[in-house]
């Protein structure tokens, strides 16, 4: 994979997290993480999340798709979630495994990958769109020192449902 961002093997380090591109034996994990109706409600993500899902979603990320999209781990092995970078959009997601959360892996892997988006990739301005009533994602947005801003909340539709995101922003 290469891209705009730093080419192959972005590996970020910092906070009691390593930051790093998914492998093809991160399949299984990647089916605990996210398959599961939480997950399913508040990403795009396929539903339900199975081996073929995490096939295909492995496929995307490691190629030249336009975004950065790494494993949220602890030790550079075990993923807990993960965290993304869109070179279009400059948004940024994350998602953190049920049985990973309340332990600020959100948190400390969004200001990890923000702060490489402002210092490495140079941009200076990023995004999160996150649904008003997400209170967790909202919670780990401002944590995170991202500011609510004026903008008009986005229609979208996920999956047949109708929805609107509310754009946060942290700059540079």
């Amino acid at each position: 994979m290469t891209n705009r961002y730093g080419g192959p093997g972005v590996r970020l380090v910092g906070d009691g997290l390593v930051l790093r591109e998914w492998e093809r034996g991160d399949l299984a994990a990647m089916v605990e993480l996210f398959d599961n109706p939480e997950v399913a409600y508040w990403t795009p993500l396929r539903t339900p999340f199975d081996l073929a899902a995490a096939e295909a979603y492995y496929d995307v990320a490691r190629s030249d798709n336009g975004r950065i999209q790494l494993a949220i781990t602890t030790d550079g092995e075990r993923p807990l979630g993960e965290v993304l970078l869109g070179e279009k959009t400059t948004a940024l997601g994350y998602s953190i495994g049920p049985a990973h959360r309340g332990q600020g892996l959100a948190v400390r892997a969004l200001v990890l990958l923000t702060t490489y988006a402002h210092e490495v990739v140079g941009l200076p301005r990023v995004i999160l769109e996150i649904e008003p009533d997400n209170e967790a994602s909202s919670s780990v947005a401002r944590r995170s020192g991202y500011l609510l801003t004026d903008q008009p909340p986005k229609p979208a539709t996920d999956k047949g449902r109708e929805l609107t995101l509310l754009t946060w922003e942290h700059l540079a």
